[in-house]
């Protein structure tokens, strides 16, 4: 009977997972290349917070994760994730809030290298 309770407790969880990374391709084939280029370039930016990735894309920071997972090598993977755990400015409601924008003012526009 305990097993049956264990595989119940475990079965809602794994069908979530699935429907998460069926999601993911989903949206991961209806960016273009340059749509890639900057979600990752974005990701990477200390002060771009994941609110500002999910206003312009539409991806939750959950899916920007496993969007990068995707992406990106597993070493660089492991360092990016290492790099935004727990970083104050990649999320709105850490940051202090004097801070209302996405990028620098100073910061001109970033071509991708298309």
């Amino acid at each position: 009977m305990a097993n049956e309770e264990i595989v119940n407790e475990i079965q809602p969880s794994l069908n979530q997972q699935l429907l998460f990374k069926e999601e993911i391709k989903t949206l991961r084939k209806s960016f273009s290349e340059r749509d890639h280029d900057r979600i990752i370039e974005m990701a990477w930016e200390d002060r771009t917070p994941f609110e500002a990735i999910e206003f312009q894309f539409n991806l939750t920071e959950k899916q920007v994760i496993e969007f990068m997972r995707t992406h990106l090598k597993l070493n660089s993977f492991k360092r990016w994730r290492k790099r935004v755990t727990d970083r104050k400015t990649k999320h709105t409601k850490l940051r202090l809030t004097d801070v209302i924008r996405f990028k620098c003012s100073r910061q001109k526009h970033t071509g991708n290298k298309v």
